[in-house]
């Protein structure tokens, strides 16, 4: 449990980085490019940040404080109208990003190896923080993947190009 609990908070401790490479040279133009029916670039930032702070880490702290709470999350198709579009610049979005990432690894961090097995519910199902830090992971992979998409570059990609550049 110990490494997987050490591999699960190194992914999400890496996607702040991820995010801040696909973008660092992503024009606004680039970053409000939609492609069909999905978010554009800055809209992801936003979803990463709203995310953060709104639903996973409170669902966290939630199952870490109490006996298996009832916690709910934000549908994407109801935050999206209505988001906090004051801090938009794709410099501010993924400071803020970082910001509150660091402050859900700094409780993943603190947590024993116990509590990995505490429980929470939604209205729909009963899940362990183990479970719900594998789809918090998912969701953040599955989310770049639609980042990249967005920009039209991996990070593999991104990498290489810049390797070229020197």
């Amino acid at each position: 449990m110990v490494t997987m609990s050490m591999e699960f908070i190194d992914r999400l401790g890496a996607t702040p980085g991820v995010l801040a490479h696909l973008v660092a040279e992503a024009t606004d133009e680039a970053l409000e490019a939609t492609a069909s029916d999905e978010w554009s670039a800055r809209t992801l930032l936003a979803h990463f940040r709203d995310d953060e702070y709104l639903c996973m880490r409170v669902a966290l702290e939630r199952a870490l404080a109490e006996v298996n709470p009832l916690v709910a999350f934000i549908e994407g198709a109801d935050w999206e109208p209505t988001r906090n579009r004051t801090r938009e610049r794709k410099e501010h979005l993924l400071a803020d990003f970082a910001l509150q990432r660091q402050a859900s690894l700094g409780i993943l961090r603190l947590m024993r190896p116990e509590d990995w097995s505490r429980r929470a519910h939604t209205a729909d199902r009963e899940f362990t923080i183990t479970q719900f830090v594998t789809a918090w992971v998912n969701h953040d992979r599955d989310h770049v993947a639609q980042m990249e998409r967005a920009l039209g570059e991996t990070l593999e990609q991104v990498r290489e190009r810049r390797t070229r550049m020197i």
